[in-house]
């Protein structure tokens, strides 16, 4: 069963053979594309929000370099998902266990932007106020 649309290919049982051993750019965009989205719209609104404030140039480049490392950071993820999922179709414990080693790593890297936007963003609104 080749699926044609998002929904079956999400209905399909993660691990299937027929699931693992269809490698197309569809299927790694798919993958990235939930975590990936939601990534570079918080990107796009946060340099707006640095556009507003006159952000310096060298802030631009810590908020860039965030967005990067998060960004490849769940790229790294999906390719090991997808990795794991073309060599192991099959369920177990191990595997399950390394994609959630991968999701903490993506989770890790977003927490860190996080805290830099939260530190630079907070330096500005402070010098709004005062």
């Amino acid at each position: 069963m080749t699926p044609r649309s998002d929904e079956e290919f999400e209905a399909e049982r993660i691990g299937s053979p027929s699931r693992a051993h269809r490698v197309d750019l569809r299927r790694t965009l798919y993958s990235f594309r939930h975590a990936g989205r939601v990534h570079l719209v918080a990107a796009a609104v946060v340099l707006i929000a640095a556009l507003v404030l006159r952000f310096s140039v060298i802030e631009f480049v810590g908020l860039v370099l965030c967005f990067t490392v998060v960004v490849a950071a769940e790229l790294f993820n999906t390719t090991l998902e997808v990795l794991i999922d073309y060599a192991w179709p099959e369920h177990h414990p191990m595997i399950g266990r390394a994609k959630d080693v991968a999701a903490a790593a993506v989770l890790v890297a977003a927490a860190g932007a996080a805290i830099v936007g939260v530190l630079l963003f907070a330096r500005h609104i402070l010098l709004q106020l005062s």
